[in-house]
């Protein structure tokens, strides 16, 4: 009988990684997962009291609809995505923000019933971000698995949440390739995003504030997206060109981070 994954050693499934330069990259992919959640996130996190006590604003209707609204969101997002950059250029990280950004001041103008008509078109700006990036990495955004790397992206906490790395949906090779569709990890993906948009369209709920919210949100968001989307495919370049593991490099880099965040925890306060 095969030994569970748990009785086997780390070490006896994963090789060392043995290459300083490697090491180096390593630390520069966690630095820029760390900062993704920086002082724009933080300042998102107090609206309304924090993640749990936006969702609770919404309407119950609503929250009871945050997985198929997501769901269809996500499904529809990867055809206007894809038919987008066939008809507009790459245009990068700034010019994706700012159309995020618009979009997202438009919707919250109108309220709860704005932001829900401007989320599907704030995921497909997020995807088509993502998209560009992985492209920008050597990946072809048509293939399909470029496409499931993609929206393992979102599986990465949100960021108006308190993640403290350990989960790094994105990251963790607990969610295998083998046999995985598009639509299939669509559906493992969208509740958890369900939540965070949640907390979106929470903020976006009232009119004029909203547009301020749904603004400084998608700009954040687009920010958050984008960042780790360059962790996520950083990583699997690494891989492709070192042949590592991604496995291995995968634990290297959680490791850096729990390293990083004690480091930080060590620090005196500053009188």
């Amino acid at each position: 009988m095969a030994a569970t994954p748990t009785t086997i050693p780390r070490q006896a499934i994963l090789p060392p990684i043995d290459d300083p330069s490697v090491h180096l990259q390593i630390d520069r992919l966690a630095g820029k997962y760390l900062d993704a959640g920086g002082l724009v996130m933080d300042l998102l996190v107090s609206i309304g009291g924090g993640a749990q006590g936006l969702l609770d604003r919404l309407p119950g209707f609503v929250r009871h609809r945050l997985d198929g609204i997501t769901l269809t969101a996500l499904n529809r997002a990867f055809d206007a995505a894809s038919r987008s950059r066939h008809y507009v250029r790459d245009r990068g990280d700034w010019f994706n923000r700012l159309a995020t950004t618009v979009s997202g001041a438009a919707g919250g103008a109108a309220g709860l019933p704005g932001a829900m008509v401007e989320l599907p078109l704030t995921v497909s700006m997020l995807l088509r971000a993502i998209l560009e990036i992985a492209a920008e990495h050597g990946f072809d955004p048509e293939a399909e698995e470029t496409r499931i790397e993609a929206i393992r992206v979102f599986a990465a906490a949100g960021p108006m949440s308190d993640d403290d790395g350990t989960d790094l949906g994105l990251l963790a090779a607990k969610v295998t390739i083998t046999g995985q569709t598009v639509q299939g990890l669509i559906a493992r993906i969208a509740p958890r995003l369900a939540a965070v948009l949640g907390q979106k369209l929470a903020a976006q709920a009232t009119p004029v504030f909203g547009a301020v919210a749904g603004a400084s949100i998608n700009f954040a968001f687009a920010g958050y997206y984008q960042e780790i989307a360059r962790v996520h495919f950083g990583l699997l370049r690494l891989a492709r060109e070192t042949g590592l593991p991604r496995e291995a490099l995968t634990e290297a880099l959680v490791d850096r981070m729990d390293q990083r965040r004690s480091k930080a925890l060590q620090k005196p306060a500053r009188r």
